[in-house]
């Protein structure tokens, strides 16, 4: 069950990496659009938000995953693996799983409420800001499950 887990966090982590070139390219594109066509920059703003939240969710866990996140990892070193196990453990249960417990009960509502009415953006009225309410708790949830996974590998990190 760890290793599918494991596998699900890291297909969708990567698949959510190529959000990256949308995101470059409707941010790219507001420019030309305004300023040649005079129309659609708002909405390509508004669908580049929506994929910055939901590459964003889910690159916090990918860069944890990759060992790429900040860490400080001087005090560390002078540590034999065993205690830098402990030392990860520890963290993820002293603050990463209380986190996104947190954020998932505190969002809960919010997001659900976002969700049943389809909100939209409050500027342009384009539909889909209900997505980058979800992306909030798609971060927590994502982070929560890592932690897991990462609870329950031999070494604490897989």
């Amino acid at each position: 069950m760890i290793a599918r887990l494991d596998q699900a966090l890291g297909r969708l982590t990567r698949a959510a990496g190529w959000l990256a070139l949308p995101v470059a390219f409707l941010l790219f594109a507001q420019w030309p659009l305004r300023e040649m066509l005079g129309k659609y920059s708002r909405e390509a703003n508004d669908l580049g938000q929506i994929c910055f939240a939901l590459y964003i969710a889910c690159a916090v866990t990918a860069a944890t995953r990759a060992g790429a996140h900040l860490a400080s990892g001087a005090p560390a070193q002078n540590h034999s693996a065993r205690a830098r196990t402990y030392f990860a453990r520890g963290i993820i249960i002293s603050g990463l799983l209380p986190w996104a417990l947190f954020t998932l009960f505190a969002a809960r509502g919010i997001v659900w409420n976002s969700l049943l009415q389809q909100e939209r953006f409050a500027d342009t009225l384009n539909p889909g800001y209900f997505l980058i309410r979800a992306a909030v708790f798609l971060l927590a949830l994502l982070m929560l499950l890592q932690g897991a996974r990462d609870l329950a590998a031999p070494d604490g990190r897989g």
